[in-house]
């Protein structure tokens, strides 16, 4: 486990100096708010996301200086829609990893133009990875499909559409919704490495598929097990709203199990990567035990 928070931290680390420069890179704006607001919405996460990128570009021969810019761009994506998902038209939410969101920080216009920046960013960001050219394509078309309609917006959605809807969702439902709202960009993440050099894809992704939906069966239990000052934002809010969760569907002991069996899947879909896997199993093992 020490080992993969090492990688995790050297992750954010990575990420972070490389959205830093990308921001700050044209003189332009780089002075204004919008500026200062991406930066912020990039800060303090877990990087779970670009640490799978530069594990799975390891995993095929590709170093980190190659990979860094990839594993900054799901970062921003990931960021971009943390700041949307935050704003009063949608979760409504004043804290966002122990800090304030965007919104509140500054004001809403100034979320949404942040948060578009760091999409475009994002896809900026690829084109500076040093990889084939036709990799780079898959990469960016590959990526547009998982954070769009096709994934997490989509996903995003159907968890709007669950507040509203005239019985609760039930267990297909919510597994639709979380695929695309968590599931989606985690699953990318994990086989972008292959899709760097061209490999197959499929056993990182299958990978990413079992831990993105463990990872969200782990936030449900926290939702109701954890407490904000941890967790870095608020909780309790599905239960309140009266929203279906893995949680409310399968029974607190239910989900548990639920996410330990997804985590063994997880690891057996790394078998053919053997030991050179081992911190992507910890990260699995690590997404279930987390407490914030």
């Amino acid at each position: 486990m020490a080992e993969f928070k090492a990688a995790l931290a050297r992750a954010g680390d990575v990420a972070f100096a490389e959205i830093e420069t990308g921001v700050r890179m044209k003189a332009q704006f780089a002075d204004t708010p919008i500026a200062d607001a991406m930066l912020h919405a990039v800060r303090g996460g877990k990087t779970l996301r670009g640490f799978l990128v530069l594990q799975g570009a390891a995993l095929h021969g590709v170093n980190e200086e190659r990979a860094k810019p990839v594993a900054a761009a799901i970062e921003c994506i990931h960021a971009y829609s943390l700041v949307h998902d935050d704003l009063p038209c949608m979760d409504d939410d004043d804290l966002r990893r122990g800090q304030p969101t965007v919104h509140r920080k500054w004001d809403e216009a100034t979320a949404v133009l942040a948060g578009d920046a760091l999409q475009a960013l994002a896809f900026q960001m690829i084109t500076h990875a040093q990889i084939e050219a036709d990799n780079k394509v898959s990469l960016i078309a590959s990526l547009a499909d998982s954070a769009g309609l096709n994934g997490m917006v989509g996903g995003q959605a159907l968890d709007i559409a669950a507040e509203t809807a005239k019985e609760p969702f039930g267990l297909q439902q919510i597994e639709r919704l979380q695929s695309g709202k968590t599931g989606a960009l985690i699953e990318w993440a994990a086989g972008a490495g292959p899709m760097m050099v061209g490999a197959d894809d499929r056993p990182m992704r299958d990978y990413g598929r079992a831990l993105g939906q463990a990872f969200q069966i782990a936030d449900d239990i926290l939702d109701i097990e954890g407490d904000e000052a941890t967790v870095g934002k608020a909780v309790g809010k599905d239960e309140d709203a009266g929203k279906a969760t893995f949680v409310s569907l399968l029974g607190l002991d239910g989900a548990k199990r639920r996410a330990d069996e997804l985590v063994e899947s997880a690891c057996d879909a790394l078998s053919k990567y053997g030991d050179d896997a081992e911190t992507l199993k910890e990260a699995a093992r690590f997404v279930v035990n987390r407490t914030h």
